[in-house]
């Protein structure tokens, strides 16, 4: 009878990088300085990691941000995903797919 470690035996959990952060929490900071946002929560699950961007503590998330790794050769590993559960926008650069989020800074000043 052969043991197999127990590390092998547990499946592997996908995670944002800190350089994945760090692209993340810096549209948050803006957005909160806006008085956009409030609140965010991180998961990271065998298939995929999520951060979800809320306006209020106890709401449903108003963005979440996936990323799932298995998805990078067909549609890209990144997901902007609003309220609803539309998908708002797909790719392999974070940064690209968070432009859509940026355009909400931009306001007229009058």
């Amino acid at each position: 009878m052969t043991l197999t470690p127990l590390y092998q035996s547990l499946p592997e959990q996908v995670a944002f990088h800190r350089t994945e952060l760090s692209v993340i929490m810096s549209l948050y900071g803006r957005m909160v300085a806006a008085g956009e946002w409030r609140d965010y929560g991180i998961s990271s699950l065998r298939e995929f990691a999520v951060f979800s961007i809320f306006k209020r503590t106890a709401e449903n998330p108003l963005y979440k941000v996936e990323k799932r790794p298995k998805l990078r050769g067909r549609q890209g590993q990144y997901v902007l995903i609003g309220m609803d559960g539309q998908v708002l926008k797909r790719g392999d650069d974070l940064k690209a797919v968070l432009r859509v989020l940026e355009r909400k800074l931009i306001r007229i000043v009058q």
